[in-house]
């Protein structure tokens, strides 16, 4: 797959603006890839609706072939978009630290209402969704992190082992994924990391991840 014939969206997580994936797009972007980086409200709508709202940023790109690159919430983000929209253009999808399963983090925090509040509309909404188990014709490809640091294992003490800090590695798990990897990174070093733009870089231009790499 030519990597100069198609676009590669970025698209952010809860609580952060798409300035957010402008280091994994410099490093994609010195791979080959033409990358550009989207923002959504992630709190105040809905799930649906900021899918409804990438599908029509997709369709203004015009490109014959767009790849999709999504830290935890704006893989959910991507993943219903899909399901809404079968027709958009063809592509490979990234999917970091996201929490396709599950997410133990967020389901604490919706046990009160300030948490709940704070979680919002997007991450309520998938949480209380029937999952799709198929996305046809799309190549997906799950990286999860190890590194347990971050956030998540304050406000939830009970994530489940191994995680990234937010997101535990089996919530991670898609049965629809063409391949999977898992690397000592937490969920914000994921957007930092050398090591993660290189194996979205790989799955975007092979379909498969590196497995022989290591983290230089």
């Amino acid at each position: 797959m030519s990597v100069t014939r198609a676009i590669t969206v970025l698209v952010h997580g809860l609580w952060v603006h798409g300035v957010v994936m402008g280091l994994q797009r410099c490093y994609l972007a010195r791979m080959g890839f033409d990358a550009v980086c989207y923002s959504y409200p992630s709190v105040r709508l809905s799930l649906t609706e900021n899918a409804d709202r990438l599908a029509q940023f997709a369709r203004k790109l015009a490109e014959p072939r767009i790849h999709w690159v999504g830290h935890s919430l704006g893989g959910l983000v991507i993943l219903r978009m899909l399901e809404r929209e079968p027709v958009l253009p063809p592509g490979r999808v990234v999917l970091l630290g996201v929490p396709y399963r599950d997410s133990f983090a967020g389901r604490v925090l919706a046990g009160n209402t300030l948490g709940a509040r704070a979680l919002g509309r997007s991450m309520r909404e998938w949480l209380a969704a029937q999952k799709p188990a198929h996305y046809p014709g799309r190549d997906i490809g799950v990286i999860a992190g190890s590194m347990g640091v971050g956030l998540g294992r304050v406000v939830a003490r009970g994530l489940p082992v191994p995680n990234d800090g937010v997101v535990a590695v089996t919530e991670t798990e898609l049965a629809a994924a063409r391949d999977r990897i898992v690397l000592p990174v937490n969920h914000i070093g994921m957007l930092l990391s050398r090591s993660v733009a290189r194996q979205s870089g790989a799955f975007l231009r092979d379909g498969k991840f590196d497995h022989r790499a290591g983290m230089s």
